[in-house]
């Protein structure tokens, strides 16, 4: 975490965030009256001949979009669904746009996160900045009945039919402030129009609890499989670049490893001398820096395999939306 988001997590009366405050103020004002503007025709929403669901959140910085939307595949796959998914494709150096999405795709085009999206599903997946965009071309070359938008919560030129607004159970919103003076791309009172909220962690009354699950150590450049209890006996180096990098610190030291931490910035473009440490101890990262590490990894690099797991309200709060869309044609 750089020295700016670490004053984002703090109090309000830290002089920089006061200092920064007006510009957030501007910056709110800015968002809410551009999505008034969406709201009332002014500017154009775009509506797409399928259904479309948008998983994002109001802060900036990661919350664990990711593992919600390979959930939220795999859902609607189960509901007899067909679904195909659209993302940003944040950080991708892509010369034309949009760019359909496998698993063999190189995050340095594309973006770490749909590459780790297409390795843990089957559904078509394309990225632009446009989403509109990537749902045209989409539905051009793949037979979906359902579109999912990671990070869309701000694309209001895409119409939507459920946004579900992901919040980091333990950071919530900082400071409560706009950028540049704190975390949030929109006010909180956001959250009271949105169709569901999910907290990463333990939430509030009213919000879905997302528990991720660890499921194994997984080798990146092989087929090897470990169990923590198999790296309890020697240190390990724990690379993230991500979000929030201590919860993955904590996770691991909740399985009882011994870790010396590397924190990245989030999205951060790796090179092989980024680890040319000391020793030969076990590097561990999760699966969102395995994918930038591939070219490079040698036989002791490892990533954490994760799960999401959600409550069966959540469940049933998602196929009554898809029953009252089934019943509207």
């Amino acid at each position: 975490m750089n020295r700016l988001e670490q004053i984002w997590y703090q109090a309000k009366s830290h002089p920089l965030s006061l200092l920064l405050a007006p510009f957030g103020w501007i910056y709110c004002l800015t968002s809410v009256l551009r999505r008034k503007f969406y709201q009332s025709g002014l500017l154009h929403s775009e509506k797409l001949p399928v259904p479309v669901f948008i998983v994002g959140n109001i802060t900036a910085g990661g919350t664990g979009k990711t593992p919600l939307v390979i959930w939220l595949i795999q859902f609607l796959e189960k509901q007899g669904l067909n679904p195909g998914i659209i993302s940003r494709g944040y950080g991708g150096k892509a010369k034309d746009w949009p760019q359909e999405v496998s698993e063999e795709s190189d995050p340095v085009l594309v973006g770490d996160e749909p590459v780790v999206i297409a390795r843990n599903t089957q559904s078509p997946l394309y990225v632009a900045p446009d989403r509109v965009e990537a749902g045209k071309r989409l539905l051009q070359q793949h037979n979906c009945d359902i579109i999912v938008c990671d990070d869309g919560l701000q694309h209001y030129s895409l119409h939507r039919d459920f946004e579900i607004c992901v919040i980091d159970g333990t950071r919530r919103h900082g400071n409560q402030r706009c950028l540049p003076a704190g975390p949030l791309r929109e006010p909180v009172s956001r959250l009271h129009t949105v169709d569901a909220i999910v907290c990463n962690g333990s939430g509030f009354t009213g919000e879905y609890r997302m528990r991720l699950e660890l499921l194994g150590i997984r080798q990146i450049r092989g087929t090897g499989t470990k169990t923590f209890e198999d790296f309890r006996e020697q240190k390990v180096h724990v690379v993230a670049g991500i979000g929030n990098p201590k919860r993955f610190f904590d996770s691991l030291r909740g399985k009882g490893l011994d870790i010396i931490e590397h924190p990245f910035p989030d999205h951060a473009a790796y090179r092989a001398e980024d680890f040319n440490f000391s020793d030969h101890y076990p590097i561990i990262m999760t699966e969102k820096d395995a994918v930038k590490c591939v070219q490079f990894a040698e036989d002791h690099f490892w990533y954490v395999a994760v799960e999401a797991v959600l409550p069966e309200t959540f469940e049933f709060r998602l196929s009554k939306k898809l029953k009252e869309l089934k019943a509207h044609g």
